[in-house]
């Protein structure tokens, strides 16, 4: 009974407002089946090679790892890439794209996935804000002058037993040094943030625009708070599905211990 008395008053947040934020953490993409490398438990069983050499996320997720072994580091993404452009996204971005179609500013994303998954559902891609950049975009290793490029033209083959490349590293197209993807990792002193940057500011011209707005935010993790700090910098109402760290602190808020799925369908029968 509180939960169908909760997801009412998310849907009636909703039809209050005039722009829908969605603030999404690696929760959104777990019902697509992605893995969000929830402990490193969770991390090997995704890449068992890695496990076995007992590589932890955030040492594979590192520029130094494309320097020291730049095989194994783009059998790791070159193994996400694969993965991201094989997977159809679940249908709790239509939910959201729906429930934002008759607001008269309709919806902004702002994620910390790097999958492309809400432009893959059709969201424009000036209506989202991808704060640890994009895996479907490169940047040159060493920094030179080079913009960032699209990663259409590589396609990796890996091997996935030993998550290592075994097709030819991709190259930077000015200066011929390795390429990495454009995402934002540990220790990460040389990402260019040139695309985010431009995609924050398409965000606040349209956050100005909306005088009644609230925020969905799925799936957000609480060890690197990125996207839940940004949903509460907002001040505005807050709808927080999350399995694990459902609490919200105002009045008002609603709080859906669920799956990002599972939360939105729910929401979107209580407006039946």
């Amino acid at each position: 009974m509180q939960k169908n008395t909760q997801c009412a008053q998310a849907a009636r947040l909703i039809e209050n407002a005039d722009g829908l934020l969605i603030a999404a953490g690696a929760g959104m993409g777990v019902d697509s089946g992605l893995p969000d490398f929830r402990g490193t438990e969770g991390f090997w069983r995704a890449y068992p090679a890695l496990g076995k050499a007992q590589l932890r996320f955030e040492a594979i997720a590192d520029p130094h790892a494309f320097h020291t072994d730049p095989r194994l580091a783009w059998g790791f993404y070159g193994h996400r890439l694969n993965s991201y452009r094989a997977v159809t996204p679940h249908a709790g971005f239509y939910i959201l794209q729906k429930m934002a179609e008759n607001m008269p500013h309709g919806m902004f994303v702002f994620t910390s996935n790097v999958d492309g998954q809400f432009q893959k559902s059709g969201v424009d891609e000036k209506r989202v804000v991808e704060c640890h950049g994009s895996i479907h975009h490169l940047q040159c290793l060493e920094n030179c002058d080079a913009e960032l490029w699209p990663a259409d033209d590589f396609w990796p083959d890996v091997d996935d037993e030993n998550c290592r490349l075994r097709s030819p590293l991709p190259e930077c197209p000015v200066c011929h040094a390795l390429a990495r993807p454009n995402i934002l990792m540990f220790n990460d002193w040389n990402w260019l943030d040139a695309r985010t940057h431009a995609q924050l500011l398409h965000f606040r011209r349209w956050r100005q625009a909306v005088k009644r707005l609230v925020v969905i935010e799925i799936g957000a993790g609480t060890a690197i708070p990125t996207v839940r700090d940004f949903s509460e910098e907002q001040a505005c109402p807050l709808i927080r599905i999350n399995t694990r760290a459902s609490q919200v602190h105002r009045p008002g808020d609603v709080g859906l211990a669920m799956g990002g799925l599972a939360g939105l369908q729910a929401i979107a029968a209580a407006f039946a």
